[in-house]
């Protein structure tokens, strides 16, 4: 376990504050005990300073791999320490012992399994930690959740398991059977597995399919926070098929604000209780569920650089290259489903999302 606050060169701001649900949007909304996989990590930063916020508590799970600056984990995490509420645990989904130790100790009402290796072009290069992390990692917190009989378990999926499907926008009931990445075909793997817990051991499961995420204290391999970077310092940007991309951009704000929602609707089991609205992507055999959280709009590649541009004050210096391995070329999401269980639907407008986004790259980089 881990508490207290780390000594840093100077206080941690989180700029912006997030929206918080309140309580009493839905009944039966008491303070939770709530155990987020990966909180050091860019949605679950985010995502447990809501629950916070809020009033529940969360105890944070995380490995903090060196995929990327594991600074920034660290100062993802000393900003959650600061609030009541929050406890935290540094160790891997896939060790097993401490995993179910630590579980144990905190008796979750819900789990929200954020925890993954991430990233399209890193699979390409090591395919091996996607099936150790996206997969075992998975398999461990199913069977955790299983043995503790957790009133919810949330799983984070991704809008990559569509494929190469070309009917858009993407709709949960849409097949995905073809998936292009190793990233994809794990993701998709546990949505497969997660399935059949629910169906054999009727564990309330709801898999959320995101968008293309992007905002403050987010992840340095992805394309915005690159691209940001680059412009800053004056280097070339690497821009895959030429620009012809069109992506489902989602701020993150908005992106948790669907989690949280949707954490007190678990799935209805067998005694038919709980919410079913038209539509509906509930499985007929299990209370087993998949929703879409994605800004329901398609953007321009070229107009989301150029959009970062006039952010910045500088031109981009792009490199068009061919289409990357395993690529897609469009994203876009029906969010309708996540509106008619929640009321909710992801509305911030790109300029106002990447406009907060560099602010917080100014400041955290002091540029």
């Amino acid at each position: 376990m881990i508490g207290g606050r780390p000594d840093l060169a100077r206080p941690l701001t989180c700029p912006g504050s997030p929206q918080i649900v309140p309580k009493s949007w839905v009944p039966g909304w008491d303070v939770q005990k709530i155990f987020i996989t990966g909180t050091a990590g860019f949605i679950g930063f985010h995502l447990a300073r809501q629950l916070l916020a809020a009033g529940h508590r969360v105890h944070g799970y995380d490995g903090m791999t060196s995929y990327y600056d594991v600074t920034l984990k660290e100062k993802r995490h000393a900003i959650l320490l600061q609030m009541p509420g929050f406890s935290a645990t540094e160790a891997m989904v896939e060790d097993t012992a401490t995993l179910d130790r630590v579980a144990d100790d905190f008796a979750p009402d819900v789990i929200i399994h954020l925890a993954a290796q991430a990233g399209v072009r890193y699979s390409l290069s090591h395919p091996r930690s996607y099936v150790e992390t996206n997969v075992v990692g998975s398999f461990n917190v199913l069977q955790v959740a299983r043995r503790l009989q957790v009133k919810h378990l949330m799983i984070a999926s991704t809008s990559s398991v569509y494929g190469a499907n070309p009917e858009m926008p993407f709709h949960e009931g849409d097949r995905t059977d073809n998936p292009l990445t190793v990233y994809a075909a794990t993701k998709k793997a546990v949505e497969a597995l997660s399935h059949s817990y629910a169906h054999l051991w009727g564990l309330p499961v709801t898999l959320f399919r995101f968008f293309t995420v992007y905002g403050s204290w987010g992840r340095p391999d992805l394309a915005y926070f690159k691209f940001t970077e680059a412009i800053l310092k004056g280097e070339p940007i690497e821009v895959y098929n030429h620009g012809a991309l069109w992506r489902d951009f989602t701020d993150v704000d908005d992106l948790v604000q669907g989690v949280a929602r949707l954490m007190p609707l678990a799935p209805p089991g067998p005694d038919g209780r709980g919410t079913v609205v038209e539509g509906d992507s509930l499985s007929p055999v299990a209370p087993h569920r998949i929703v879409n959280i994605g800004n329901s709009d398609k953007v321009h590649l070229m107009d989301f650089i150029r959009t970062i541009e006039d952010l910045v004050g500088r031109k981009a210096i792009c490199t068009f290259l061919p289409m990357q391995l395993g690529d897609v070329p469009a994203t876009w999401a029906d969010c309708s489903l996540l509106e008619r269980l929640t009321g909710f639907r992801p509305q911030t407008d790109l300029r106002s999302g990447l406009k907060s986004f560099v602010e917080w790259y100014r400041d955290y980089y002091r540029v």
